[in-house]
């Protein structure tokens, strides 16, 4: 401390400084938690308070759930947190009961890497980040209710997780009910015949592995062999949604490939149509919407069968049937299960050599090019190479309209991840056809008639030509015909003709896939999931809930040369024979018998799939929440007529990750009966990003941004001339700020003032160490306003404030309830400033009624200061529950207001005239004025137009 700011605390012993807001805070943190400050009561059950207060209007409010980094928490980390935490302030001050808790995501692999580096247990790990998260987290002041917070990795949360993972496994979706059923009355479907099996044989009369193959066919969460995402680097395979647009792992950064391996899915595709449609009751920012609706990707088509020599059909999806007389080639994904069963041992006679790839066999030239097309991810085998590859597969389809053979290719542009893996190629109107036709000497018909001058044969084209607004030429057979149509109404005749002949349908497809539900982790939920002798999976009766992950000395899984695409996993859990290999009584009346575990693990995303209901009723054991305790706080209501949380706040990055899952999960949970809402998130808010500056030097590394001097406007670290961009903030570009930092020099209200302070929530913005004592000084002045510096003692008066302090008063409390409801933080602090700057000014000792108001006002954004100004005022209850002061309109209308009036465009006259005035008494008062009447000198009036109470123009004749 130097020795001016030391004399000057001598001279003012009771000066609010840091020392000063260090004990402040640590005294009503102690307070609050003492007293459940900020429990809100259930309307039963365990943690039932307070029935007046249950009584109230409800409100939930969220933050997306952090995940507890060993590195702590940056300045950046709590943006969002101190907002929820203001607003949920203002909520329970307007009267409403306020849910508001915070726990922790705290499976998955970060905690897992360490311990792999470290020897350190995962729960060791992350317990200790938990330990620290929480207290910088208390050390801001929010106010959650801390009996209701957890941590995923708690057994008696995860068994709920492997509980939902259960309902969802013993679930089918009923696509004539549109809801999810029990499985059981499926089952009762087949046994009694109202359903047939497959191949038509009773279900009495099927093996045990075919029951549970055909079952497999409709539950929503089911183990299949398909094409997965695998990363040798990390060793596990991701979903769709964690690999980069780059082909890359999201999490490290890996390179990605396509295998075919046996995981867990979740049958998400059910309910596409839902998911996009329950979107336009959601009060979610525009731009998330649109992510989802575009990853859902809803488009309108239909499904044609090409029938292969054989017994075999390629059935495809195109959103273009009416082109169909045009596709004179075909082309397969190259891991589409028909390949290997349509591939002839030799070449057809006469094919055309650049169709081989120079191979002797197709069975060489499809396992080359199937090896090819497996190192690449789908990220690069849609980008428009310039070279087109693929092989033929040396079968024949025939075009079910034109009744010609067209050659079957495979091809990496082709992807099974969309439409049913295999296309009709049109070549002539599509581009990415017509160069691959180009390549491999395909024929090409035009069947859209063209627009411009380019005549109707492909072959002298330099492009395709595709449009929806021209008309069918070139198609038709001894039964139909669509020339002359234009393409609406030729997709509705071509789709009709498949349909009656058998040979197609009109269809909806979706970009969605299944979510793949496995990771080859350690560190995530087990499954509850064995299998018998046979390979058939039964799950775990509900009374073995929760199976508890084991001890392992050993928590990596296998991981690989990052580009070695011919690697298959191998998880921590299959090490642990004991655990793997059990004998159990399942319940079934089949007795004890041999089996083996799932030895795949949840990913990260399932905790927080339903967080948002165990916040409800977080010590239930009996069942996953009390219905009347989930209808109360998140049940349908008017104006969320999906239900949800009040206000969800997080980053706009789980756009198409967290948010997608947790949705699909409550809409199971809403179809099985177990919740009444059918959404989880009503109200969706992105906040911005916290920036700072990167300095770096010479060679591009990052510099400490603490120690880096600015001169004449170029910037120096250690002599050195460095360059600055502004970036993220983290501590390995070394521009971390913690707020430890901050609250031991200026205190936890001034942090939680600047970071509001600092601009829109929803935008990004710098920081700037610097300009965080301008809210400490109007904390300061704040302090000063009420208590004096020299003796502590409360300066307020008793006596009527005068009826300008009463304006400014009133005004405030006004627009600071108004920018508070809508989440306007920045400009509610400007509008206390000036308040608080006006009383100032004012000079003389404070109204108490005044300073009581100023006090509530600042009460939701720095609370602990707020409490002791409360406090020292005299009041014996909280100001967490304090009522947040109403406006008296009389004072918040301004007596008077300033009136423009022109006369030609030009200013002739200012008018002091209510705001309430009506446009005919204001044109009266400025025709009668001295200074118009001269102005127009006896011109006569063409127009009046009048603006009130702002502005009058006169246009004379």
């Amino acid at each position: 401390m130097s020795e001016t700011n030391s004399a000057a605390e001598t001279a003012a012993p009771h000066r609010y400084t840091a020392a000063m807001a260090a004990d402040i805070e640590a005294r009503w943190q102690d307070f609050w938690d003492a007293e459940g400050t900020y429990e809100a009561p259930n309307p039963s059950g365990d943690l039932a308070g307070d029935p007046e207060l249950a009584a109230k209007p409800k409100k939930f409010i969220m933050d997306m759930f952090p995940y507890p980094s060993g590195a702590g928490l940056h300045v950046g980390h709590p943006l969002g947190y101190i907002a929820t935490d203001v607003f949920a302030r203002y909520q329970r001050m307007t009267g409403h009961n306020v849910l508001h808790t915070l726990g922790f995501d705290a499976f998955g692999l970060p905690a897992e890497q360490y311990a792999v580096q470290t020897g350190t247990h995962p729960r060791v790990s992350t317990e200790a980040n938990i330990e620290n998260m929480t207290a910088q987290l208390r050390r801001l002041g929010l106010g959650h209710d801390k009996r209701r917070s957890f941590a995923t990795i708690e057994a008696d949360y995860y068994k709920w997780t492997q509980w939902i993972f259960l309902q969802i496994f013993n679930s089918w979706y009923d696509t004539e009910a549109d809801r999810a059923r029990p499985i059981a009355e499926l089952v009762a479907q087949f046994e009694s015949g109202a359903r047939p099996t497959p191949d038509g044989r009773d279900w009495s009369a099927l093996s045990a592995v075919e029951r549970a193959d055909i079952l497999g066919e409709y539950r929503l969460a089911y183990a299949s062999d398909a094409p997965v995402n695998w990363s040798p680097g990390l060793g596990t395979v991701l979903a769709n949604e964690e690999v980069t647009a780059d082909g890359r792992s999201e999490r490290g950064n890996f390179p990605v490939f396509k295998a075919k391996l046996r995981q867990w899915n979740m049958r998400i595709t059910a309910y596409a149509d839902r998911l996009l449609n329950d979107l336009d009751g959601l009060d979610w920012p525009e731009a998330i919407k649109l992510q989802q609706r575009n990853w859902i990707g809803r488009s309108e088509g239909a499904r044609v069968d090409f029938p292969v020599d054989g017994a075999d059909s390629i059935t495809v999806f195109t959103t273009r049937q009416d082109t169909l007389f045009g596709a004179t080639y075909m082309v397969l994904a190259p891991e589409h299960e028909l390949v290997e069963r349509i591939t002839p041992a030799a070449w057809p006679e006469g094919t055309h050599a650049v169709w081989t790839g120079g191979y002797a066999t197709p069975a060489e030239a499809v396992a080359a090019y199937r090896k090819l097309a497996a190192a690449k991810s789908d990220v690069e085998r849609q980008a428009e190479a310039k070279d087109k590859t693929g092989v033929f597969t040396g079968a024949y389809a025939t075009n079910p309209v034109s009744g010609e053979k067209v050659p079957v290719f495979i091809a990496d542009y082709v992807l099974m991840g969309y439409g049913t893996g295999a296309i009709m190629a049109v070549p002539a109107h599509d581009a990415r056809d017509f160069a691959f036709a180009r390549a491999f000497e395909l024929p090409m018909r035009c069947v859209v008639e063209p627009s411009d001058d380019r005549g109707t044969d492909p072959s002298t084209w330099d492009d395709a030509f595709g449009s929806y607004d021209a008309k069918l030429v070139n198609s038709a057979n001894d039964e139909i015909s669509l020339d002359g149509l234009g393409v609406v109404d030729a997709k509705a005749r071509i789709t009709a003709w498949l349909t009656e002949h058998g040979v197609g349908r009109g269809t909806v497809n979706f970009r969605l896939r299944d979510w793949l539900f496995s990771r080859q982790r350690y560190w995530g939920e087990p499954f509850p999931i064995v299998y018998d002798e046979d390979g058939v999976a039964h799950p775990l009766p509900e009374s073995m809930l929760p199976l508890k992950l084991p001890e392992v000395d050993d928590y990596s899984p296998r991981t690989f040369d990052p580009d070695d695409a011919d690697t298959q996993p191998e998880t921590p859990l299959s090490r642990n024979a004991d655990w793997v290999n059990v004998t159990l009584d399942l319940g079934d009346g089949n007795g004890p018998k041999k089996y083996r575990r799932e030895t795949n693990t949840m990913p990260n995303w399932a905790g927080s799939c339903w967080y948002e209901l165990r916040y409800l009723d977080p010590n239930n054991d009996r069942e996953l929440v009390d219905p009347a305790i989930e209808q109360y706080w998140m049940g349908p209501r008017e104006g969320q007529p999906t239900g949800g949380v009040d206000l969800y706040v997080g980053g706009a990055e789980h756009a198409v990750l967290h948010l997608l899952y947790a949705r699909f999960w409550s809409k199971v949970l809403h179809d099985l009966g177990h919740i009444s809402s059918v959404e989880p998130f009503h109200k969706l808010y992105n906040q911005g990003m916290i920036q700072a500056f990167v300095y770096r030097d010479s060679r591009g590394i990052a510099v400490p941004a603490a120690e880096v001097e600015e001169r004449d406007g170029a910037f120096y670290y250690q002599g050195e001339k460095v360059s600055r961009v502004l970036g993220k903030m983290g501590k390995s570009l070394k521009n971390a700020v913690t707020p430890d930092e901050i609250c031991a020099e200026y205190g936890a209200d001034t942090l939680r003032l600047y970071e509001m302070a600092m601009g829109p929530l929803d935008v990004s913005r710098p920081w700037d160490t610097r300009a965080v004592v301008g809210q400490y000084r109007l904390l300061q002045r704040l302090w000063r306003n009420v208590v004096d510096e020299e003796t502590g003692a409360v300066t307020v008066v008793d006596a009527e404030p005068d009826e300008e302090t009463l304006r400014a008063l009133h005004k405030a409390i006004d627009g600071v309830g108004q920018d508070m409801a809508g989440m306007r933080f920045n400009t509610a602090i400007a509008k206390v400033t000036e308040l608080n700057n006006h009383l100032t000014k004012a000079g003389g000792p404070l109204s108490r009624s005044v300073a009581d108001s100023l006090v509530l006002l600042v009460a939701p954004l720095a609370p602990h200061i707020a409490e002791e100004l409360w406090h020292r005022l005299g009041h014996t209850e909280s100001v967490v529950h304090g009522d947040f002061p109403v406006a008296d309109p009389a004072y918040v209308v301004d007596e008077t207001v300033t009136c423009v009036v022109q006369v030609k465009g030009k200013v002739k006259a200012r008018l002091e005239i209510s705001p309430s005035i009506t446009d005919a008494e204001l044109e009266a008062l400025a025709l009668a004025d001295p200074a118009v009447v001269a102005a127009l000198g006896g011109a006569g009036i063409r127009k009046v137009i009048v603006r009130a109470p702002k502005l009058v123009n006169i246009v004379p004749a």
